[in-house]
């Protein structure tokens, strides 16, 4: 280089969006496609172009069915994943009702891909990192880690429990309850190669001694999958047994569910998750609204950490951002819509709720938790047996009146 030779610097590409949504986890890709589809100018940036596998969400049922359809998903998720309708429920070897009810299962990779094909343009997701957020009454700027930058009118943050940009903003987590519940997640198969003898299964702890609420097995395309939550000390030997030995583990644990499953092995790496129950604080900020697990986190025994998330995302993409932009600004005043609308409330204080009852009802020994629990499976057990019995005694009511 001679002495009189310049340097030009690149000049960093600027990427203008209305909306700009950091973390392509199920949250921010289905926000993403809601928000496209709905004629928005949006920039989904994630740090991986294809989600890896990751042990998260793997089962839809119930009530979030009607909101994927509410949405708009529920084709590309029937079309993503294994239907199933009936669920055995089980404690102590025998059954305790059967759920009937459609439900799908597959991965959460599988799950967030789904999501990521209903965007319009494939080019609104940029595969990159933010690394600073400079936020305003107006436009939001966003600093990414290939040099390149990004503006817009909102920022969603759907970044799950990565916290870095949040604390940079002030945004700080609050432990509700620390290693609140321990997951696993694996595969098995029998080892004589034929199918199990039901299409799903549920089997509840035994011993409130063990920890264990309930072990969750439904059917995805690598087949028969296993979902063990429990409160209990992650750092506790059991939880190495298990990943070592899970078969003999888990059949002690719930000695019940060897009828069922007859000679079965684990086919796959047994993944565990320990989750923090936590919530946010400091995060009324102008321009920029946290969703998902970024905002709240869920215990995953209960079962209301998706319906919790789809919440988030049908009130802010349905109902406030597409009010926001109608108008100038994106202050504070915009942005406490979303966080005091009274669905989103009820849902967050539901999930809570609900994570609090799922662990006593499976650890509290003492006798009035102890009734409870007895009465619970009671109610359910009675309740089965009558609708079995409906139909004959409707017969029989039929047989006499035509007498």
């Amino acid at each position: 280089m001679t002495a009189d030779s310049t340097v030009t610097e690149p000049i960093a590409t600027t990427i203008v969006a209305d909306i700009a949504i950091v973390g392509g986890g199920l949250a921010g890709s289905l926000a993403a496609s809601v928000l496209a589809r709905a004629g928005h100018r949006v920039a989904l940036v994630d740090k991986r172009a294809v989600h890896p596998e990751e042990f998260r969400v793997e089962k839809i049922g119930g009530r979030q069915l009607e909101m994927f359809r509410k949405l708009g998903f529920i084709d590309g998720l029937a079309s993503a994943a294994c239907r199933y309708d009936r669920v055995l429920n089980v404690r102590e070897g025998r059954v305790v009702d059967v759920s009937v009810g459609q439900a799908y299962g597959l991965p959460y990779a599988d799950l967030v891909a789904m999501a990521r094909r209903q965007l319009p343009d494939p080019s609104s997701l940029i595969v990159d990192e933010v690394t600073a957020i400079d936020c305003s009454d107006d436009i939001q700027h966003l600093a990414l880690a290939s040099g390149r930058r990004l503006e817009a009118r909102l920022v969603v943050l759907a970044t799950g429990m990565a916290g870095a940009l949040g604390y940079k903003l002030g945004i700080k987590r609050h432990v509700l309850a620390e290693r609140h519940s321990v997951s696993f997640g694996f595969t098995i198969a029998r080892r004589d190669g034929a199918p199990f003898d039901f299409e799903a299964l549920t089997c509840y702890g035994e011993r409130t001694a063990d920890g264990v609420d309930y072990l969750s097995l439904f059917p995805v395309r690598a087949g028969m999958r296993a979902n063990l939550f429990m409160f209990r000390d992650p750092t506790d030997p059991v939880m190495r047994e298990l990943r070592r030995d899970t078969e003999a583990t888990l059949l002690r644990l719930l000695p019940g569910l060897r009828p069922f499953l007859g000679d079965f092995r684990v086919t796959d790496r047994v993944q565990n998750w320990v989750m923090d129950l936590s919530v946010v604080e400091g995060h009324l900020r102008p321009g920029v609204v946290l969703i998902g697990d970024a905002f709240q986190t869920n215990c995953p025994a209960a079962g209301t950490g998706v319906a919790r998330l789809l919440v988030d995302v049908e009130r802010l993409c349905a109902e406030h951002a597409p009010r926001w932009l109608a108008t100038a600004g994106m202050g504070t005043e915009k942005i406490s819509q979303f966080y005091s609308d009274p669905d989103k409330i009820a849902a967050d204080q539901q999930s809570l709720k609900m994570a609090r009852f799922r662990q006593a009802l499976t650890s509290r020994n003492d006798i009035g938790w102890d009734v409870r629990r007895r009465l619970h499976f009671l109610r359910r057990s009675l309740t089965h047996r009558v609708d079995q019995m409906r139909p004959g005694w409707l017969a029989q009511v039929r047989s006499a009146l035509r007498a």
